[in-house]
């Protein structure tokens, strides 16, 4: 049985700890894990019990009051906006007399991005922070603590404690040390050279302009009109757009330095966009949206941009959201991501983790296969 931690407290908005406290435990990396990030998603209303996301962070604190570690946490009232995918286990979990709702999850909302979870700086204290969530699950009869988009370590540190480990898929860009974008295009197989090239040409036809903005140069007029593409789009495809123009309103205030906007005009006026954020190694696209269709634009802006950016500022690897087989053609290889379920019901856990032996098996298998479609020239 787990016992309770004295220095553990929860707290319902993440604004209740200082941004230092909070961004003082990692290394400042990852954009999507930062004090400023989260709390723009609380304060601006898209993270909230009413949009099935209550907040009810983790913290570690030491004697002395000082904080020692921090776990994003919530309670999910639903499986929407995570990426890792558990609408059978819940239907399943309830069809058997259960109550799969609400859940406990640690992730970043609407964000299918890797990152750590478990921040602290010393390993005690990370495993503090899963068991004290492990243990608000059997205090109040939840079914299951979730934790999505996991590191290697913090995969490594979970799964030897009992939670079960899913495998999933993404496509992934990989910079080889490459000077220029026709560097990146030497290594590719003749045909996939001349389809990108033909590609990118075709998609500034119809006198279709780009442009980068970052930091300062970011204006509230430019979030206008890519709010109003992100919304578009987003109702058009899935019926739902998760965050507001407040959300962009704020992160622009606070983290325009982290940002990459990618803007497309068409003559004086923009037409399309993409909102990417900057890593310590790694560009994140995460939206897109358009007013205007134009062939091979979607691939241009997000995809070849996105591998420009990364190659002029010396950027590891580009992650170009969840999905989308066809970034393979595009020089994006499969990438395994990975997760980590805990289940308070240890008949509904064994049925799991059966499942997940058979998934992980096939995801690999799956992985390996797409890989043979990458459209490097054979080594």
């Amino acid at each position: 049985m787990l016992m309770q931690d004295s220095n553990s407290t929860f707290i319902n908005q993440i604004s209740d700890v200082k941004s230092a406290e909070w961004d003082s435990l990692h290394d400042g990396t990852n954009p999507f894990i930062s004090h400023a990030f989260l709390n723009a998603l609380e304060q601006s209303g898209c993270v909230k019990a009413e949009t099935g996301w209550q907040p009810h962070h983790v913290l570690i604190r030491g004697d002395r009051g000082s904080l020692q570690a921090a776990m994003p946490l919530y309670f999910k009232g639903h499986s929407m906006g995570e990426y890792v995918f558990d609408h059978a286990w819940a239907d399943a979990y309830e069809r058997a007399g259960g109550r799969y709702y609400p859940k406990l999850l640690s992730a970043i909302p609407f964000t299918p991005a890797t990152g750590p979870r478990l921040l602290a700086n010393k390993k005690q204290d990370q495993s503090a922070l899963f068991k004290q969530a492990a243990l608000l699950c059997e205090a109040k009869g939840l079914s299951s603590l979730h934790l999505n988009f996991l590191t290697e370590d913090d995969e490594q540190l979970l799964s030897h404690e009992n939670f079960l480990i899913r495998h999933d898929q993404q496509y992934h860009w990989q910079n080889a040390n490459y000077q220029s974008f026709n560097d990146f295009l030497s290594t590719l197989t003749s045909r996939k050279r001349k389809q990108i090239i033909k590609e990118r040409r075709t998609a500034l036809e119809n006198n279709v302009s780009i442009e980068w903005l970052s930091g300062r140069d970011i204006k509230q007029n430019h979030f206008d009109d890519f709010y109003t593409f992100y919304t578009d789009t987003g109702l058009r495809k899935w019926g739902q757009t998760y965050l507001n123009r407040e959300f962009f309103e704020r992160i622009s205030d606070t983290m325009a330095d982290k940002m990459l906007l990618i803007m497309c005009k068409r003559g004086e006026k923009y037409i399309a966009g993409a909102l990417n954020f900057i890593g310590g190694n790694t560009l994140y696209g995460r939206h897109w949206g358009a007013l205007e269709s134009h062939p091979g634009l979607h691939f241009e802006v997000c995809y070849y941009q996105a591998i420009e950016y990364a190659i002029l500022h010396k950027l590891k690897f580009v992650e170009a959201g969840a999905q989308g087989p066809h970034k393979i053609a595009r020089g994006y290889v499969p990438i395994i991501t990975k997760s980590a379920h805990w289940f308070r019901d240890a008949g509904f856990r064994e049925a799991v983790d059966r499942y997940l032996r058979m998934e992980r098996s096939h995801v690999a298998e799956d992985a390996n296969y797409a890989a043979t479609f990458a459209p490097f020239k054979k080594q």
